[in-house]
């Protein structure tokens, strides 16, 4: 049996909703970051596995700073020192947009050392481990570089270009599947998008972004085992009714609030045998993301009400937001300090935030310089909601009281 981790989207350098230190001067989310990914990393070492796959993603962007690039080598040296190979696949946030530029993740490629696999470009690795080869297919975030320098290419537009990157990858990925030992467990891992996939903290399906996109069925083909994406920070299984498995691993720690109601984590697979593969989703310690929204009412006082909504819950180190609603007309007279006081043991406060309704206003009457007094008095009538019902015993006033008044004259 091949056991292995796969994982994706570790994003060092998400840096909101934080502060620094006090005992080490780094970014506390940074640190939560790097707790997730040692997580992760004394699963594998405790269960013994045969490789670690990351599928992308490593940093927030392709230019981390000195102390982001030396935590997450200290996390995969702890790998190496385990005697766990390493397969990196690069990602979208990996790979500068600027043709010729390495890439945020060549250097561990480049380490005189055993393990390190760093995939930039589509490629098939047979990776010999302790409990049998595997053969893996990398696949990184495609980029439009060498296809928009090509010639034929130039005049394309930016959605033509796109559908083509879609349809030469899924072409290369079904020739690279052929040239596999059928025999050999197949793993194809990938920083893809995928047209089912559902963007984390929402339920819009990636087929409307503007990446390029592949269908399950492009991926899930013989003779793979098991699909590992990277991307998506939602973990989902995307054949779940099939073989192999199509599978974000999601993120392994919440980046925003979007994300404040799903888990984190990782798979731990296992492949027993040729077309036998089961994962298994194991959830990371993370931050805690609360929000708390509720409507203001004038019969308790305000502050009052804030602070016994936040007793439902466990403030001590989670990141609080707070949205309180005011009515049209109603002052607010939140006491924010005493709030602040409230929140002491939370980690951090994103924000304590009013929202005022809007004021409905009456529609303008349409009146005409034209229209004599019952056409502008019906005219009137007719958008005052409260009048409406009164309209045609005041009309029929206004009536006698024109008629009055031509009688006088």
């Amino acid at each position: 049996m091949i056991k292995f981790i796969h994982t994706a989207d570790i994003h060092f350098g998400m840096e909101n909703y934080g502060k620094i230190d006090p005992a080490t001067g780094i970014h506390t989310r940074l640190l939560d970051f790097e707790k997730a990914l040692n997580f992760c990393i004394d699963f594998a070492v405790d269960n013994q596995v045969d490789f670690f796959l990351f599928s992308g993603d490593a940093y927030k962007t392709a230019h981390p700073s000195p102390t982001q690039q030396h935590l997450l080598l200290q996390c995969f040296l702890r790998l190496y020192k385990a005697q766990i190979p390493i397969i990196i696949i690069v990602g979208n946030h990996d790979n500068p947009l600027s043709f010729g530029k390495a890439n945020s993740l060549e250097i561990f490629g480049q380490l005189p050392v055993s393990g390190f696999h760093v995939i930039s470009k589509p490629t098939t690795l047979l990776i010999e481990t302790k409990s049998g080869p595997v053969q893996i297919v990398g696949i990184p975030w495609p980029t439009r570089n060498n296809i928009t320098t090509a010639s034929t290419n130039l005049v394309s537009s930016a959605i033509e270009i796109t559908d083509l990157i879609s349809k030469s990858l899924s072409r290369i990925i079904k020739q690279m599947a052929e040239q596999l030992d059928q025999n050999i467990p197949s793993v194809l891992a990938g920083h893809l998008t995928v047209t089912s996939g559902i963007f984390s903290g929402s339920e819009k399906k990636a087929i409307y972004g503007t990446d390029p996109v592949f269908l399950p069925s492009e991926l899930a083909i013989e003779p793979f085992d098991y699909v590992a994406l990277g991307h998506l920070h939602r973990y989902q299984n995307l054949n779940a009714k099939g073989y192999p498995a199509v599978v974000y691993s999601g993120s392994i720690e919440r980046i925003d609030f979007g994300e404040r109601k799903e888990e984190k984590g990782f798979c731990f697979v296992k492949i027993h045998e040729k077309n036998n593969t089961e994962h298994e989703f194991i959830k990371t310690p993370t931050r805690p993301f609360i929000q708390i929204e509720l409507e203001l009412s004038d019969d308790i006082d305000q502050t009052e009400q804030i602070l016994n909504e936040l007793k439902k819950h466990e403030v001590k180190d989670s990141v609080i937001k707070i949205i309180y609603t005011l009515n049209q007309g109603q002052k607010d007279k939140v006491d924010i300090p005493a709030i602040q006081q409230a929140c002491a043991d939370a980690m951090y406060i994103a924000g304590i935030v009013p929202i005022r309704k809007n004021i409905i206003r009456d529609r303008r009457t349409p009146l005409k310089v034209d229209m004599d007094l019952i056409k502008l008095l019906d005219s009137y009538l007719s958008n005052r909601q409260e009048l409406k019902s009164k309209k045609d015993s005041l009309l029929a006033k206004a009536v006698d009281l024109e008629n009055q008044c031509e009688c006088d004259n």
